[in-house]
């Protein structure tokens, strides 16, 4: 079996208490992690926390663990709604996301990024009136007070992509462990 990495990988410290990673775009179906000094339990998702009951990876092992499907579509306009963030998709495309995703937000103006933000809602209107249906959802991103940027334009760049965080521990004391999402190609 070969893995071809994408993006950085992850280091994260474990203890008997869970701990989170940092939250990393998803890119690929598969995340590798291997446990180096003692047995780690390793939780994925939103935000996570591990638990003795998660996946089990011993300490020199390895484990291969399937994230699902990266989502992400481009992102053809940002507005703000109070404390949430209304993010519109091109039409057609309709929205990869549903209500509970993490996203992040990666634009080439990037006063517009942000990172791991919860969806709350997804346009599923069928009203002619709206004409967005399944291609604009909201956000809970604050951008703030003062929030006053130049709006996307046909020439701009913007992807919105689902996220995930990694939380970990061990039964029995401090040990690492390494992730990074990779491509699987080959017989197991």
């Amino acid at each position: 079996m070969a893995h071809k990495p994408v993006g950085d990988g992850i280091v994260r410290s474990t203890s008997t208490t869970s701990a989170q990673t940092a939250a990393q775009a998803h890119k690929t179906d598969t995340l590798r992690v291997v446990s180096v000094g003692a047995d780690s339990f390793v939780a994925i998702g939103t935000n996570p926390t591990a638990a003795n009951t998660n996946y089990y990876v011993p300490s020199g092992g390895t484990a291969t663990i399937s994230l699902g499907g990266p989502q992400s579509n481009r992102v053809v306009g940002v507005s703000t709604s109070g404390t949430t963030t209304i993010i519109d998709f091109p039409e057609g495309t309709g929205s990869p996301f549903a209500a509970g995703d993490a996203v992040t937000l990666t634009a080439d103006k990037t006063y517009y990024n942000f990172s791991h933000k919860i969806v709350t809602s997804v346009n599923v209107s069928s009203g002619a009136e709206s004409g967005y249906y399944s291609t604009r959802i909201v956000v809970d991103n604050d951008y703030g007070v003062g929030y006053a940027h130049t709006a996307l334009a046909d020439t701009n760049w913007a992807e919105l992509r689902g996220s995930f965080k990694v939380a970990a521990l061990t039964s029995t004391g401090s040990g690492t462990i390494y992730a990074q999402q990779v491509q699987v190609s080959g017989d197991a």
